[in-house]
This record gives C-alpha cells, structure tokens and sequence, in this order.
C-alpha cells in the first residue's frame, strides 16, 4: 500500500490546481483521474471555443496562449498537458477511486488498481462526467450518445438532439450544417433563453424554417434499432432514427459524495463546507471546484474553481504540520 499525505480524486482544471499547490508545500500528492488528464474538456466539442480570454484558465502561474482572442479546446488541453508536466505531478489516469474508508489522518483508499493510504483526500471531481440519463426504454444501445465530439460521422443519417440549451442547440446547427436529417426534442415550449446570444438566433431560425424539425412540450418514450417513440402534444408517433444525442446536462457524483458522510443541502444538493478551508464537515476531506455548489454548476467554473486549490492547500499543510509524527 502506497503512503501518501494526500490523494486528489480528479485531474481536471481544479484537480491539477490542487496538486500545484500542495506540491509546492512539500505535500507528498496523488492525483486519481478516472478518465484521461482533463478529462471534461476531451470530452467537449471538438471544435469548441472558450467563452473566456486565455489568462482566466491558467493555473500554477503558467501562462496560456492563444492563436485568437479566446482559445479553443484543442489549445486547452495541450496547455493543462504542459501544466501537468512542467510540475511533474504524479497522476495516474484511467483509474476510478471506488470506496474511501477510515478517517481524518488514516484513510484507506481503494480504486480500480490499488490500495493507498492518505491522511487527507480533496475530491475535486467536477461533473461534466455524469450526463443526466433519459431513463427510457433503449438508452443502453449504442446509437445513444451523452457526449457530442463533432458532425461529420453522421452525414447523411437521421439523428434527434434532445434539450435546448447551449450543447444541444449547438449540435444541432453542426449536425445540420453537415447533412444530418435533425430532428430537436425538449419537453420545454421553445429554445431556452440561456443559449449564447450568437446562436440563440440561428438555431431559432432553422426550426422556424422547418429546416430542423423540432417538438417541443415532447419527451422520448422508447428508443428502437431504428425508431424512436416519442410523446408530443398532438399525441404519441414514431419517427426514423439512426442516432440519439441525449444533451440534457450533466451533474456532480453526489452519491459517492453522499457515500463518504459528507451532508448535502436538502435543496440545493450543496455539501457542508467550511468556507475559509473548504474542508467538508466529513474531517479531513477538501471539496474542491464545482461539487462546492452541489446542483447550482453554473457558479463555479475554472476561472474561479482554480483558486480553490491554494486555499485547500494552505489548509492542509497547516493540518498535517500539527498532526506531523
């Protein structure tokens, strides 16, 4: 069993923020990503484009740059790559933290691969890896896809987006835009006024144009090989379908945190933080990024989650000073 003074279960933004820090206090850290380094972003839109400048997402005093005025995903990730390595963090990628055990000074953290030991654990977990499920009939087939990369694979097809906020009215003017027959289903009554004001209209447009088709006040009943069910105002019908894009938004692990002791808000699903330290009212145990605001994520994103990292780690040097051997 590996000893360590912290494990960080994450390796996003917010993640490899914490293990800067920590690292820079002589905290012996391990990061544990489920997924690849930054695992959130690789899962975006290939093409995608910040909504922010470059010196907003930096971490660990790096600077990032740009070709544009807002940098794209691809630029991200080899940025956060750079980070990883210029620190030298240790990150073990594609192994999922399964049961955390014991308490404050003498955890026992069990993953996918092996055992370790830590006297303190900060989860900084994110929740872009959780898409909210459709719990329909037929979810589980392949052509069901939470996670939209980029159009071209779908040329040609017939392909339902559901939602309307921003990722879905998104993938629908580019699945459009590439020859895909789209059809748009939301259980709301129009596109929602959160979309960004540059595609609000021209997603707006083509359904007015019945260039994509779209029901709205709608919810899928049943998924087929090659239908979909579908429940409208007008009454239940069937319609073609090789893909289903199930955009409907994400969420934090709330269960495991809810598994590890740690109290959520019955409301709001926010866990019970001291606000100077972020350490949870579980001790020994930091909250970092956007699990701090249980359901309320668009609170919290890089540009503010990476500052949570030197307060954790301020903390937790100062605690493992005073239970020091």
């Amino acid at each position: 069993m590996q000893h360590l003074d912290v494990v960080v279960v994450g390796a996003g933004p917010t993640g490899l923020a914490c293990g800067i820090e920590l690292q820079q206090r002589g905290v012996n850290t391990l990061l544990i990503e489920k997924g690849c380094v930054v695992n959130s972003l690789y899962n975006y839109p290939t093409h995608m484009v910040f909504f922010t400048t470059p010196e907003l997402l930096e971490i660990g005093g790096l600077p990032m740059t740009s070709l544009n005025e807002k940098p794209g995903r691809t630029e991200a990730l080899k940025y956060y790559r750079r980070v990883a390595e210029y620190y030298r963090l240790s990150i073990h990628q594609y192994e999922r933290v399964l049961k955390i055990e014991g308490g404050d000074n003498d955890f026992h953290v069990t993953s996918s691969r092996a055992e370790y030991h830590a006297r303190k654990i900060v989860l900084a977990t994110g929740y872009y890896d959780l898409p909210n499920m459709l719990d329909v009939p037929g979810e589980e087939l392949d052509k069901v896809i939470h996670y939209y990369k980029e159009p071209h694979p779908y040329y040609n097809h017939d392909v339902i987006v559901v939602g309307a906020k921003n990722s879905a009215a998104i993938a629908a003017l580019e699945l459009f835009w590439t020859g895909a027959r789209v059809t748009l289903v939301h259980r709301g009554n129009w596109i929602s006024d959160r979309v960004k004001y540059w595609i609000k209209p021209n997603i707006e447009n083509r359904v007015k144009n019945g260039e994509i088709k779209a029901y709205f006040n709608s919810h899928i009943l049943e998924i087929e090989p090659t239908m979909v069910r579908l429940q409208t105002p007008e009454g239940e019908i069937s319609i073609r379908n090789d893909f289903v894009f199930a955009l409907t938004g994400y969420r934090p692990d709330l269960e495991f945190m809810a598994s590890l002791g740690i109290r959520l808000e019955p409301s709001s699903q926010r866990p019970r933080t001291n606000p100077d330290t972020l350490e949870s009212d579980r001790p020994g145990v930091f909250l970092a990024g956007v699990i701090v605001a249980g359901m309320h994520t668009n609170e919290i994103f890089i540009e503010n989650g990476r500052f949570h990292g030197k307060k954790i780690a301020e903390a937790v040097a100062e605690a493992l000073k005073k239970t020091a051997p």
